[in-house]
């Protein structure tokens, strides 16, 4: 079993930036792939951005550029640094691992 908790979701103007994190516990490896999703009002959950068990990063095309993944592997916890935020990020963001998913945080980018 593993736990996901996010967190760092938040109100910001277009153009600003928001930093997700998302704790880990439970039967987790310190490098087992892990990803951030989000869902927006077309109750789609899309990939955002992941990193491999390798340490590799990658990330949708909508964010790329924008948006850094990171991880700290002493600490369990995964991150998603949101940059020059718009409208159209607004969404509940989702970690997932392993096929678990956390309770999701909300993302709101006022115009």
């Amino acid at each position: 079993q593993v736990q996901l908790v996010e967190s760092g979701g938040g109100l910001v103007q277009a153009g600003g930036s928001l930093r997700l994190s998302c704790a880990a516990s439970g039967t987790i490896k310190v490098d087992d792939a892990m990803g951030w999703y989000r869902q927006g009002q077309d109750e789609q959950r899309w990939w955002v951005a992941s990193v491999s068990t390798g340490g590799k990063t990658f990330y949708a095309t909508s964010v790329k550029g924008r948006f850094i993944i990171s991880r700290d592997n002493a600490n369990n916890t995964l991150y998603l640094q949101m940059n020059n935020l718009k409208p159209e990020d607004t969404a509940m963001y989702y970690c997932s691992t392993q096929g678990f998913w956390g309770q999701g945080t909300q993302v709101t980018v006022s115009s």
